[in-house]
């Protein structure tokens, strides 16, 4: 829309598809899972604004964009959202922090000369440190949730692959080059690659 590229009028009916697909999946879940579907909007409604507000719109990007697990692990229930379920989300917010701080760390230069507000800009020299500490609560919450679903191996073998990963690209990424934090945002889908594999394995 900034670029002219795409016109208001197919921004609408873009959106309009999207919303439509989305209610013919929210109308064919359970009552509790739709409630849990529906509560994800009001995030969704303000985090555009977070980079204004708040020094952490990253972790409000964390805890929109997982509502998916969520909604999934109670459709999956039957409409019982677990511990297993909760654990699942809050580690998908924590990768979430990790990989869009790195992701933010390119444009922190932009967004200080606009007044826009990012975790890397919060952190900045020690976001390391930072992004460590999200890798492993990342992992922790992913194996916290394996155990209290009595999952099978490997689930866990995915776990610790992905936080082998994610712990990686923390420790190697510059965070001064742009494309170096690019590639590192982008290569984070390895991670998530394998998590899917250990759960579908684990099956």
């Amino acid at each position: 829309l900034a670029s002219g590229a795409l016109s208001v009028r197919a921004a609408v009916a873009v959106l309009a598809a999207c919303l439509g697909v989305g209610l013919i999946v929210v109308v064919q879940l359970d009552a509790v899972s739709a409630a849990i579907a529906f509560a994800a909007i009001p995030l969704v409604a303000v985090y555009p604004f977070m980079k204004r507000i708040t020094w952490w719109p990253q972790a409000f990007l964390g805890l929109t964009f997982n509502f998916g697990a969520l909604v999934g692990w109670s459709a999956a229930m039957g409409g019982d959202l677990s511990l297993a379920g909760v654990l699942l989300y809050l580690g998908g917010v924590f990768w979430t922090l990790n990989y869009d701080t790195i992701y933010a760390h390119q444009d922190k230069e932009d967004d200080a000369l606009v007044g826009v507000k990012s975790t890397a800009r919060r952190f900045g020299d020690a976001s390391r440190p930072w992004l460590y500490g999200f890798g492993v609560a990342t992992a922790a919450c992913w194996t916290g949730a394996g155990l209290a679903a009595g999952v099978a191996w490997p689930w866990f073998v995915g776990v610790a692959l992905s936080a082998i990963v994610i712990l990686t690209l923390s420790a190697r990424v510059d965070l001064d080059d742009p494309r170096a934090c690019l590639a590192a945002f982008k290569a984070n889908v390895w991670a998530g690659l394998l998590i899917a594999a250990g759960g579908l394995a684990a099956l």
